[in-house]
């Protein structure tokens, strides 16, 4: 069975800020709701204890369509420090609005035994939005839901006899309802006998509490929305005896065997074993009328319940909300994770029962994702009255439309990325609103830029309804509010650092976009992250250059915004791709320096840093397989797989079915390992990969027997080959190490989301080694305040000025540092700015600033470069020690001395 993923608030200070600029429902700043403490869920007769106070603070909000908006918070699970940030998403649905109805999208079009991702969903049924819904069967359950389904009225699945399984439903005068359910129904032939009816469009399943065969001495009706084959004697443990009936009549019966093909639109076929298919034999023959009837049953009340006169209903899995309060759960939650931060899904509704809620918590980046219990309370923060869960973890995906567009799109990234599972079903949001008056415009493009970047915007426009409007006949007239760059029609080019909005305007309507334009004071670090670090010429290398800023972001840097600098070495470009031109055969290595707004950073090239370790073709020494409790497969070098990588790779067979815990499945080289030359600092590896969503890594063995796990990829969401690259952790390595494993893993926690089997193939490992630089002379330098006379390796050496001492600190005329280091110098005057280049390091500093910058990193010094006489004077300690040298000071004497 699918691993079952899975009070009004008080607001302390200012209540949540909306406003109506332009006629767009814009989010404003807001200050944090401190919201009090709700109670735990706990089993029964468990004491409830409480918990600390928790944050939520609203920090977008937008209409979707007439009765539907997206609303993002953030959420802490405590105040304070140490707090878990994770970001939630809900869609609003007002239900007195007649413009919008929920309704169930299936993952196959018009079948409730098939599985696709929510962003097909929506687009292949036309909802303005969605999130997935029901829980499934991954193992033999056909892609259906394990509960049951009402879809425009018609009851296509009925719920499983499971414990304590919640469903959410909105009736058809428009009223929310979350309760479980069980299933009722006959079939009378024409003799007027009746046989009850065990469900319509299920899979086999084994039920509860007796953990019985769903389908042993059982009658279920098939429709022509189940369109995967029929429960047989493999998958159900009982051999059916079928009956099809077409327009109430009985018209073929198939004894302990099962009729081809789908059930007809206007008909359906009887699913029967044991007692059921001895009543078709004694009452049922081929042209006598037979007759189905069904319904669904409250448990909260007794009563029977037309499925005509639900709008719609959705399984679900344990209640999380009852009463405005956390609620004690319906069903043991063991198997989807509790105490793990997942990515989670749940619906439910108001006290007053006029607004539903769409609510995911992502799981991505920054976002940690919730526990159970911490989902209950943010809930009951969100105002639900009654809720459920619904499938979480990494089946959570959320698609929405953005005000003005005509298309949807993936509102935040799942467990996996850009990736959606394939999931049974989802709650589609539908506008039926018909088109209206031109409401206003909205301004559409990146929010984030960097200097000299131009970006190219777009207007929206959205009727009454807010639904999108074709703005073709309006004309937009774009400007900035502050001058952080120009407009050429609708293109911005970024000029100046800092905060602003670009606003849009046609005729009386306007719209702003706030945008940042990122400068070298925000960033903390950055890293020239090449491809290669071969210095060869004619060899072209990719060249990217990452950011992280002070906050954490992490951003890429456009080429565009860059300036260059090589030494040793010329080189043209193409974006961010470097093709090098003539090496300078003097040059021991090549230097490439990155400068971003008074930012930069370094990768040395030196020749021959990239080394084949590994493509297959001729290897002498045993390939083995290991794997965890119960895992197993078959690892081997083989040929004739597809793609580029033909022959030769290694491949690897897995089968986790009868695994347990956490899986995994190992290519074992050499039995302990193959040794790799000289410290590497990157692993390149050809990956063919097979949609598995598996995790794959390689296992090194350093020598100090230490394993360390290295990720290359989390999931395998691709089909085919792809080359990976990989930085080693090299800090932390003792070397020389060996490659022991390479393998595919899959964690317990959602393991029912990927693959139970499948194959990987390795090909053409090398290594990445850092640029080999000549060690640059370390010269014993010799100083004594007071004197210009100083000793570089013995050798008298005359200053112009004297060493200068300065509140505690030395400081040497830059020139002479840098000469009798061995180091290259650089002095840019309309910055000040001092550059010292020595072996694989790149110093920056500042003369009156204290923070600087090592190889791309920001520092801070308790001093900084001074001037004196028009000489430019450094601290001595600073230059040394960044640069590898050891300094020593000798107070009774007064003098220096640089090793």
């Amino acid at each position: 069975m699918r691993g079952f993923e899975e009070k009004k608030p008080v607001f302390a200070g200012k209540q949540l800020l909306t406003l109506t600029l332009g006629a767009a429902l814009l989010a404003q700043p807001v200050s944090t709701i401190v919201w009090p403490a709700a109670p735990v869920a706990a089993a029964a007769g468990e004491t409830v204890t409480p918990v600390v106070q928790q944050q939520l603070v609203k920090v977008f909000e937008e209409m979707i369509t007439a009765g539907a908006k997206r609303v993002d918070y953030t959420w802490s699970n405590k105040l304070g420090e140490g707090a878990t940030i994770s970001r939630v998403h809900v869609i609003e649905i007002d239900l007195t609005n007649p413009y919008v109805k929920l309704d169930v999208m299936n993952g196959k079009p018009g079948s409730v035994s098939g599985v696709g991702s929510v962003g097909n969903m929506v687009e292949n049924t036309g909802a303005v939005a969605g999130i997935n819904g029901d829980y499934f069967n991954t193992a033999g359950g056909k892609g259906s839901p394990i509960g049951a389904e009402v879809t425009g009225g018609t009851l296509v699945s009925s719920p499983s006899k499971l414990t304590g399984m919640y469903a959410f439903a909105v009736t058809a005068d428009r009223k929310p309802v979350i309760d479980m359910y069980s299933f009722e129904g006959a079939v009378t032939a024409g003799d007027g006998s009746t046989f009850s009816l065990s469900g319509i469009n299920k899979a086999a399943y084994k039920t509860e509490p007796d953990n019985g065969f769903s389908h042993a001495n059982a009658m279920y009706i098939y429709t022509s929305a189940w369109t995967q084959s029929r429960p047989d004697v493999a998958d159900s443990s009982t051999t059916p005896t079928e009956v099809l009936v077409q327009n109430g009549i009985v018209m073929q019966i198939a004894e302990n065997a099962m009729i081809p093909g789908t059930a007809p639109v206007d008909g359906y076929i009887l699913r029967t074993h044991g007692k059921a298919a001895q009543y078709v034999r004694d009452h049922l023959q081929v042209g006598q009328a037979v007759n189905a009837t069904y319904n669904l049953v409250s448990q909260s009340t007794g009563q029977k319940v037309d499925p005509s006169s639900l709008q719609m209903l959705i399984g679900g899995h344990t209640i999380l909300v009852d009463q405005g309060k956390a609620a004690t759960y319906s069903r043991n939650p063991s198997s989807i994770s509790p105490s793990t931060d997942r990515a989670r899904t749940a619906v439910g509704y108001s006290m007053d029962g006029t607004k539903a809620l769409l609510i995911t918590v992502e799981d991505s980046g920054s976002s940690q994702g919730v526990t159970l219990p911490e989902l209950q309370q943010l809930m009951v923060q969100l105002g639900v009255w009654k809720g459920v869960n619904l499938d979480g973890g990494g089946s959570t995906t959320m698609i929405a439309r953005p005000l003005g567009e005509t298309g949807t799109e993936l509102a935040f990234p799942t467990e996996y990325g850009d990736t959606q599972r394939l999931v049974t079903n989802g709650i589609g949001v539908f506008s039926t609103a018909p088109q209206g008056q031109l409401k206003g415009i909205k301004a559409s493009g990146s929010s984030v830029l960097f200097l000299g970047q131009q970006a190219s915007y777009t207007m929206k426009a959205y009727d009454t309804y807010y639904n999108p409007v074709d703005p073709g006949s309006l004309a937009p007239v774009w400007r900035a509010e502050s001058a952080l760059g120009t407009f050429a029609g609708n293109t911005f080019t970024a000029t100046k650092a800092g905060k602003t909005s670009i606003t849009v305007k046609s005729g009386t309507i306007s719209d702003k976009l706030n945008i940042e334009v990122i400068g070298g004071d925000s960033i903390a670090s950055m890293n020239v992250d090449a491809s290669s670090l071969v210095l060869e010429s004619g060899k072209s290398i990719s060249v990217p250059v990452r950011v992280t800023l002070k906050d954490g972001r992490q951003l890429t840097v456009p080429a565009s915004s860059l300036k260059w600098e090589m030494k040793g070495f010329t080189g043209t470009w193409s974006g961010d791709t470097l093709t090098i031109g003539a090496v300078n055969p003097s040059a021991q290595a090549g230097y490439l320096i990155a400068r971003y707004d008074g930012f930069s950073s370094m990768a040395a090239l030196a020749a021959g840093s990239d080394k084949k370790f590994e493509d297959f073709s001729g290897n002498t020494y045993p390939i083995s397989f290991q794997g965890t409790n119960g895992v197993v497969g078959t690892s081997t070098v083989a040929s004739g797989l597809p793609g580029e990588n033909t022959t030769n790779v290694l491949q690897l067979q897995y089968d986790f079915t009868g695994g347990s815990g956490t899986k995994a499945a190992y290519a074992v080289l050499n039995g302990t390992g193959r040794q790799v030359e000289g410290n590497p600092s990157a692993m390149n590896v050809d990956v063919m990969g097979d949609g598995s969503l598996n995790w794959v890594r390689a296992e090194f063995i350093d020598s100090k027997g230490a394993a360390h796990l290295v990720t290359l990829a989390k999931q395998v969401d691709w089909v085919g080959w792809k080359q990976i690259k990989v930085n080693l952790p090299a800090d932390k390595m003792a070397y020389p190490v060996k490659l022991k494993r390479l393998y595919v893993a899959s964690l317990e926690d959602g393991q029912d989301e990927r693959a139970l089997t499948g194959l990987l193939a390795w090909d053409n490992i090398s290594f990445q080694y850092p640029a080999v630089i000549a060690e640059p002379k370390r010269p014993t330098i010799e100083l004594k305040i007071g004197s210009k006379s100083a000793k570089v390796d013995g050798q008298l050496y005359k200053m112009d000025v004297t060493p200068l001492l300065l509140n505690g600190t030395t400081y040497l005329p830059l020139r002479f540092v840098t000469e009798a280091m061995g180091a290259q110098i650089g002095w840019e005057p309309t910055m000040k700015r001092v550059s010292v280049l020595r072996g694989d390091k790149l110093l920056e500093m500042w003369v009156g600033r204290k923070d600087f910058l090592l190889t791309g990193v920001r520092k801070q010094s308790e001093v900084a470069p001074i001037t004196r006489s028009g000489r430019t004077l450094v601290p001595i300690r600073l230059v040394s020690e960044q640069l590898g040298l050891q300094v020593n000071w000798n107070g009774k004497l007064g003098t220096i001395t640089v090793q």
